[in-house]
């Protein structure tokens, strides 16, 4: 299936009518076929139901082209994880930075209809009464959720589920500080109810690779407490410094093995980025990707990539933003690998909490470790996680930089690499080469979940990527500055214009691509 082939009949609700679906519970909750309530509650049935579809949808794996869509053709490119060779809407689309309007509806919905009305639902069900399971919906509402407002930014969230007229959105500061009050409020609930076999009465339930350990769901609540402290460094260094390391030094702490990695195990769903890229071919390598990890000689080349149809024993990327006048142009190049050959969507790992804590550490905070032990323990773990050896070699390695990226099939589409540092560590040398080096290998090891990438990317402005050379945002989106965000989708223009409203007035800018979240500020890292 393509883009172009998605039913046009498809129903975008406004936050009104997802609201409304959320009312009369005791209605809702009475089954007419003969189980009460009371039956239902039995082992916690009308409880558990309600998870399938928020661990589902925090990325969406079925139908595969709504996370095409949802993120397939945002973060995934924007990151410059992936590139598409195919020329959607006439090679004028998100890619050239002409945002497709109605491509842009899709993470809402989902966020609304499928993660924020189910977390509602258990709210109510269970807030009071099984307290551990709120605090496991809170944890998963701060992991989908903050997905949604740092795509957008201001977005609904403390007035989700009033059935009042004007649903009015809350400003990004204000959504980040009540994300980190209801992380508080896990925490403080499961810690207690950990326990030594970790078999919880979520077991059964938790299709994550946690299987109900609440020790390691605190683990992951507290290293997302981490990655978004580090999100809001540049606006809010003292909150992001006060939060980093209420993260770290919690009795738990924060993701250190691969054993820890966050992933949903789906038993029904693929990766959704294996079809895209196998069966579709809408997807590639990113000319970034090759620059970088080709010019680093990266053993985890061959686990995320597969070599090139067109150039046998090759990894081709193909460049984002630039003229495509047919699919079968870069359709031969690299399709993306093994890692996506796989039932298990990894949304956070040991890496990543190894290099926040880097960061961190750079940045003068108690990490628990150096900048240059975390960001080493960080490379070595990612290569643990795919089973690939040289970690040793690849962290000494300070001579081997990015290559210039070639197409080919199109020179015009050739340059210089532009993100020139080197692998290892160098005391010497700057903070802000330091933090781009952290950046890099944070990025490498995130692959291939771009949405994060892309934030990150903003935020810090690594790794350097390639320019897009075709730029039809009409000066919407600057080439230099790239996406910061995504538009408001139809939906809520249609189901809550006067909400939306005061969404608008507070981004602080138009409601364009171009226009920069509360975090993303425009100035030096350090």
């Amino acid at each position: 299936m393509k883009i172009n082939n998605i039913k046009k009949s498809l129903v975008c609700l406004g936050l009104l009518s997802l609201v409304s679906c959320t009312d009369d519970f005791q209605e809702i909750n009475t089954n007419t076929y003969g189980a009460s309530n009371e039956l239902l509650e039995q082992d916690f049935n009308n409880i558990r139901t309600l998870f399938p579809p928020i661990f589902n949808n925090i990325i969406v794996l079925d139908p595969v082209w709504w996370y095409q869509v949802q993120q397939g053709l945002q973060g995934d490119i924007w990151s410059g994880y992936m590139a598409t060779p195919t020329p959607f809407a006439g090679g004028t689309n998100n890619t050239t930075y002409d945002l497709v309007d109605g491509w842009n509806g899709y993470a809402w919905t989902s966020g609304y209809k499928d993660i924020m009305a189910n977390v509602y639902k258990l709210e109510q069900r269970t807030k009071g009464k099984y307290d551990q399971f709120y605090a496991l919906s809170l944890i998963l509402k701060v992991e989908a959720m903050h997905r949604i407002t740092d795509t957008y930014g201001p977005i609904v969230y403390s007035e989700f589920g009033t059935e009042d007229a004007l649903i009015e959105y809350d400003e990004q500061k204000e959504v980040y500080n009540q994300m980190f009050k209801e992380l508080d409020i896990a925490v403080t609930e499961l810690t207690p109810r950990a326990t030594a076999d970790g078999v919880t009465e979520f077991t059964g339930t938790d299709i994550t690779g946690y299987k109900g350990d609440f020790k390691k769901w605190v683990k992951f609540a507290n290293t997302l407490r981490l990655r978004l402290a580090m999100h809001i460094v540049k606006i809010d260094p003292s909150l992001a410094k006060t939060e980093a390391e209420k993260a770290v030094s919690h009795s738990f702490g924060v993701l250190t093995t691969n054993e820890d990695t966050f992933k949903i195990i789906s038993p029904n769903y693929n990766n959704p980025i294996a079809t895209i890229s196998d069966a579709w071919q809408d997807i590639r390598m990113s000319a970034d990707m090759e620059s970088i990890m080709g010019g680093y000689n990266d053993p985890r080349t061959s686990v995320y990539f597969k070599t090139s149809d067109q150039f046998s024993g090759q990894y081709k990327g193909v460049r984002t933003g630039i003229e495509i006048a047919a699919k079968s142009d870069h359709s031969g190049f690299s399709g993306i690998g093994s890692v996506v050959n796989t039932k298990e969507i990894v949304l956070m790992t040991a890496a990543e909490a190894y290099f926040l804590r880097a960061e961190g550490a750079l940045r003068g905070w108690s990490m628990g470790g150096d900048a240059k032990s975390l960001y080493e323990q960080g490379i070595t773990t990612s290569f643990s996680q795919y089973g690939v050896s040289g970690a040793a070699t690849y962290i000494a390695d300070g001579t081997a930089t990015a290559k210039p990226y070639v197409d080919p099939n199109f020179p015009v589409n050739n340059s210089p690499a532009v993100n020139t540092v080197t692998v290892a560590w160098d005391a010497a040398a700057t903070n802000e080469v330091k933090l781009q080096k952290i950046i890099t290998q944070k990025w490498i090891a995130g692959f291939p979940e771009g949405q994060e990438a892309w934030t990150e990317w903003r935020r810090t402005g690594y790794p350097k990527l390639f320019p897009v050379l075709k730029n039809t945002s009409g000066g919407k989106i600057t080439t230099q500055f790239g996406v910061r965000r995504l538009n408001y989708p139809q939906s809520e223009k249609a189901g809550n214009p006067d909400g939306l409203a005061t969404g608008i007035a507070k981004l602080g800018g138009s409601d364009t691509g171009g226009t920069r979240l509360w975090w993303d500020v425009n100035k030096a890292n350090f």
